[in-house]
């Protein structure tokens, strides 16, 4: 029904990769993501499965052992896979986000990470949330003291995506306390070095998929050479790269939508009731209608958000506005969706469930949308000609 397709795209290299993406979806990770959420499991296995299939190396060069795609590929990727899992492609995208930082800031650390990175031997994750700093970056307590020739590490991270299991991390650490972003490097730190205690994965009540987790640094001992941004840049990087999270985690609402679409829709072309198919009741059509021009709508907000960043472009506001209404698309539309098949829509058997909380989840990672929202208005507040 919705008129984009994720896997269409003018790369020929690319499109045979997201159909190769699709197939595995649906063939592996619908299935088995069925079994991660009754057992609350995060699936190392599965994320191997996909790692030999190049997919963390996306964005590298072939000279580092990747597929030299663009970061659009990467985002529609994400899509395809949320439409079976949100949980499974935020974590794989988080390690693939390691690689990609590491060859581009810090090559020699690229030499001695990326071989596990990229073979799925080894998970990565970024570690920016604290207890007490989530959205507000600069309030970070995690500490870096200078020690000769080397920093020493301390504090504590929490609901950082892979951390039930990832052990080559990229940690944020106020090297100046009360300086907030001025002060504030990025490490990388090695989760298999003394120093480094890991907590028990986080509870949730669902898409525990995702490997949420945290852990503390008691003084870890980092190499003068393991600073991968220094201060200030670190700070800078951060939030530019996060406008690539938010537009692949809008990318993600999309999937998960156009997923219970295409459900519901199969669902009532079989299923009669007071002698009629369902999509013979145009009321029941209505909300079909609907998921599909939000669908297409926020579609058409990340494609713009990706183009922006393929090309190297300013992409604050772009992605910005994509995650808002992708989120919100979600979390209006996928309930609906599961309502039009009745009592049949709550089986685990299908992904309602399961994409609900993913769409909660996108409302809260990488800026949550009323933080967003305030940005977006502040924006017109402040530059009434922009």
């Amino acid at each position: 029904m919705t008129t984009q397709d994720p896997a269409a795209h003018p790369d020929p290299r690319a499109e045979a990769l997201l159909r190769q993406a699709q197939d595995f979806a649906d063939r592996v990770v619908a299935p088995r993501a069925i079994d991660w959420d009754r057992a609350d499991q995060f699936d190392i296995a599965t994320l191997r499965e996909a790692a030999v299939l190049g997919w963390f190396g996306l964005q590298l060069p072939e000279e580092r052992g990747g597929l030299g795609l663009p970061f659009s590929v990467k985002s529609r990727l994400t899509e395809i896979l949320a439409g079976a899992d949100f949980g499974f492609a935020l974590s794989l995208v988080n390690t693939m986000n390691i690689g990609h930082k590491l060859v581009r800031d810090a090559p020699h650390l690229a030499d001695r990470y990326l071989p596990d990175l990229l073979t799925g031997a080894r998970l990565a994750s970024t570690a920016l949330t604290e207890p007490g700093a989530g959205t507000d970056f600069g309030a970070i307590t995690t500490t870096a003291r200078r020690d000769g020739d080397g920093w020493v590490l301390n504090g504590g991270k929490a609901w950082i995506i892979n951390a039930a299991a990832s052990d080559v991390i990229l940690a944020y650490a106020q090297t100046d306390p009360g300086s907030r972003g001025a002060g504030i490097a990025a490490f990388l730190v090695d989760g298999q070095r003394e120093g480094f205690d890991r907590r028990e994965a986080f509870a949730l009540t669902g898409q525990h998929s995702i490997g949420v987790g945290g852990f503390e640094l008691h003084g870890y001992r980092a190499a003068a050479d393991e600073m991968v941004q220094p201060p200030g840049q670190a700070f800078k990087y951060a939030l530019n790269d996060i406008n690539g999270a938010r537009t692949y985690v809008a990318a993600m609402c999309c999937g998960m939508v156009d997923a219970a679409l295409k459900i519901a829709g199969a669902y009532g072309r079989r299923r009669e009731t007071f002698g009629r198919k369902l999509v013979d009741h145009q009321g029941w059509r209505w909300s079909l209608a609907d998921a599909d021009i939000d669908l297409a709508a926020a579609r058409a907000l990340v494609r713009h958000a990706e183009a922006r960043i393929d090309a190297g472009q300013e992409a604050r506001h772009e992605a910005a506005r994509a995650k808002v209404f992708a989120t919100r698309m979600a979390e209006r539309h996928i309930p609906v969706l599961g309502q039009l098949m009745g009592a049949e829509g709550l089986s685990a058997s299908y992904p309602f469930g399961r994409h609900t909380m993913g769409a909660k989840i996108s409302g809260l990672v990488d800026g949550s949308s009323e933080i967003l929202r305030d940005g977006l208005a502040l924006r017109h507040a402040r530059e009434p000609d922009a």
